[in-house]
């Protein structure tokens, strides 16, 4: 039989317009899926509506479209996939694998700790809500032991989530489904077998895989690449005001995010177009000439560092 596709996706979210640090992690999928003959797909990650704008998603598609990084087949939308979300709380809940919980965010801060990952849940409402106490959120149930996952460029990745991450919420208090919950959702449903996005979602990935186990869904490969960042060392973002990609200078965008990435045009392709670009590219792609984490001074690799996955979204 012949191989199953590779297929890959990029999933912004729409709060902002498309900028730097977004481009390099959006070409960086469509790269590696270009390279093996696959399928990019393009989701706007507006499960929060409450920060969602229609005017951020119409301007990321128009940036990527004038960067030449074309997507397969239709946009997948997540506000108008509400109900498999639910669906699938409905399936955790019912193998036990996901329970209400009544804590605020300052109960949990008051009672919780600091792990690598963000603040853990200290368990309150593991056994059952409190007395008088109704529910306001679902949570997950970490199950104990240890688990590694590998990633493609970063290689072994080994943490105990019970410790390091705790039972993660997968509906919030306002009624929203959690982050992890639709992202996992959502790329079964494009059939996604690549998941590349920048290093700071690796703290992402256990609670994904643990969902996906639960869910009985396939688990996809890893490759989490470098992320951009400014002068002031912070990752670069909509909520740091990062600058907008200009799409009448598409193609300096593109010949800058190559490099970036360890693969810098040649001469030749000075001043060329997006196309050209992104053809010597997909011949020329490969893992192991992107380089290390942060910027070229060698920032170190911040594996769960500080990354609170409760409050992604």
């Amino acid at each position: 039989m012949p191989p199953s596709p590779t297929i890959g996706r990029f999933a912004p979210s729409p709060t902002g317009p498309l900028h730097r640090g977004s481009l390099i992690a959006a070409l960086a999928s469509w790269l590696d899926v270009r390279a093996a003959g696959g399928r990019w797909h393009l989701r706007i990650d507006d499960v929060d509506r409450h920060r969602a704008r229609a005017s951020a998603a119409q301007d990321i598609r128009t940036a990527l479209e004038a960067a030449g990084l074309a997507w397969d087949g239709a946009v997948q939308v997540q506000d108008e996939r509400r109900g498999h979300y639910q669906a699938a709380l409905e399936q955790l809940a019912e193998q036990g694998r996901a329970y209400p919980c009544a804590c605020t965010r300052r109960e949990v801060t008051a009672a919780g700790k600091v792990g690598r990952a963000g603040m853990i849940y200290p368990g309150t409402c593991r056994d059952g809500l409190p007395t008088g106490r109704a529910a306001r959120s679902w949570r997950f149930r970490v199950p104990a032991g240890a688990m590694t996952f590998n990633d493609r460029r970063l290689g072994p990745q080994s943490l105990v989530p019970s410790a390091a991450i705790g039972d993660f919420v997968i509906r919030r208090g306002d009624g929203l489904h959690a982050y992890h919950l639709a992202m996992v959702v959502d790329d079964a449903a494009l059939g996604v077998t690549d998941v590349v996005r920048g290093v700071d979602l690796l703290p992402a990935t256990a609670p994904q895989i643990l969902l996906r186990d639960a869910l009985g869904l396939a688990q996809p490969r890893h490759l989490h690449v470098p992320v951009a960042r400014g002068k002031d060392g912070r990752k670069l973002s909509k909520t740091n005001a990062a600058a907008p990609v200009d799409p009448r200078r598409a193609g300096a965008a593109i010949t800058d995010a190559l490099g970036f990435l360890g693969h810098p045009p040649p001469a030749d392709l000075a001043g060329a177009p997006p196309e050209s670009l992104l053809a010597w590219a997909i011949a020329h792609w490969r893992i192991r000439a992107i380089p290390a984490d942060g910027l070229a001074s060698g920032v170190q690799h911040p594996q769960y560092k500080g990354q609170n996955i409760e409050s992604r979204r």
